[in-house]
């Protein structure tokens, strides 16, 4: 029987209560992040890149509001285990029993509606309240990645219990014979901001999605079977909604190597996005071997990032293996997946060390203006994929 979550106050009482119940001790005072020369980074940004091949697909194949794809959600969430225990537990879910057992399809990046449009009108995007969660697939369970995906689920008691998959594609060909391909890049972490959507591309910096560019797609032919087949027929591994890039934004630094984009997430206040890197001390031979980064670019008066955006923070961390970050009102948090640990840190003061998930990825600020803010978070490995939110005051926040 499928349950319905919606963050109501009780539930957030509840939550609240749990965190007192079961807050995790926080360590002692410890040193924090260092901070480093902003101007040394900065992004290169073109929200132009395929207009033309963009604007032929859209033509040809016409396209999907947000409501329309949630209307045609097909994917049933499902409750959280009981066994699933955190501490300032507010609400979440599990994917269905198929995607959660998906050896060759890992989620990573998470981020909402309420990072999309704010507070207002309980955070809904085109009607709907979402979580929004980013995935790469590899070429059978130890096989190399081959392409990568959303997940639109709807939060909202008025609407089913229900998510829908939009494969991630980069336009191809010219607006003659316009075409797209997979894009098979790790998505370690999404931010959506206005209508854009930011995937991490880890080598490189972010691509752009726009979220009223959604495309309707042929779902027959073969599940190997990608883009133009002939006349108006598409197909997308019997997808039937593709999200096709819109532009790149390019990472580039002055000084030391270059930045390893590991996840992002969205800071609404100082309307800028956040970056952390995944390394590790010692030892690795997929990953840098070296103290991580954390950088925030800020937008511009339009909401946008400019063609050159300068960094407006920078910071070395003294923690490792880090697969989210988070900042809101100058403070920010940083998880580990590797020590199981969530760090706290404000500037001007020590950080705290937090008890957390194993297999934890991405994290999403969820401002409420009406109850408690939220941290969403979510955890990868196979069997075990829950998507959860936590009081933010339970860890930090202050």
């Amino acid at each position: 029987m499928k349950s319905r979550h919606r963050l109501t106050k009780a539930a957030l009482a509840a939550g609240v209560l749990a965190g007192l119940l079961a807050a995790p001790p926080a360590a002692q005072a410890a040193a924090g992040p260092t901070t480093l020369t902003a101007s040394q980074y900065t992004l290169a940004a073109n929200y132009n890149q395929f207009d033309a091949v963009n604007s032929a697909l859209v033509s040809t194949l016409g396209t999907a509001a947000v409501h329309t794809v949630m209307e045609n959600a097909n994917h049933d969430r499902t409750a959280l285990p009981s066994s699933f225990s955190v501490a300032g537990l507010s609400g979440g879910f599990r994917f269905d029993s198929g995607d959660n057992s998906d050896c060759s399809n890992y989620p990573q990046g998470i981020t909402t509606s309420r990072d999309a449009v704010g507070t207002a009108n309980s955070g809904n995007y085109d009607g709907h309240q979402l979580v929004l969660v980013s995935w790469y697939t590899k070429d059978g369970c130890d096989g190399a990645q081959q392409r990568s995906r959303i997940t639109l689920v709807d939060w909202d008691a008025t609407y089913p219990n229900a998510y829908r998959k939009v494969l991630l594609v980069e336009p191809t060909g010219t607006a003659a014979a316009p075409d797209f391909k997979d894009i098979p890049i790790h998505a370690g972490g999404v931010s959506w901001y206005g209508d854009y959507l930011y995937v991490a591309d880890t080598g490189k910096g972010m691509r752009v999605f726009d979220m009223r560019k959604i495309l309707k797609t042929n779902t027959g032919g073969t599940a190997d079977q990608i883009g133009h087949q002939s006349g108006s027929t598409y197909y997308a591994h019997n997808y039937a909604y593709v999200l096709p890039q819109v532009g790149t934004i390019t990472s580039k630094t002055t000084s030391g190597t270059n930045l390893a984009w590991s996840s992002i997430s969205l800071d609404r206040v100082s309307k800028s996005i956040v970056m952390t890197e995944y390394t590790c001390s010692s030892g690795c031979t997929d990953y840098p071997n070296r103290a991580p980064r954390a950088i925030r670019y800020p937008f511009d008066s339009t909401g946008v990032f400019a063609a050159t955006t300068t960094a407006s923070q920078a910071l070395q961390l003294p923690w490792y293996k880090l697969n989210g970050v988070a900042s809101h009102n100058g403070r920010w948090w940083f998880n580990s997946s590797g020590q199981k640990q969530l760090y706290y840190w404000k500037p001007g003061a020590s950080s705290s060390t937090f008890a957390w998930v194993s297999g934890g990825e991405s994290i999403s600020y969820w401002e409420d203006a009406t109850a408690a803010d939220l941290l969403w978070s979510l955890q990868e490995g196979v069997g075990n994929r829950n998507v959860f939110a936590v009081t933010q005051a339970t860890y930090g926040g202050g």
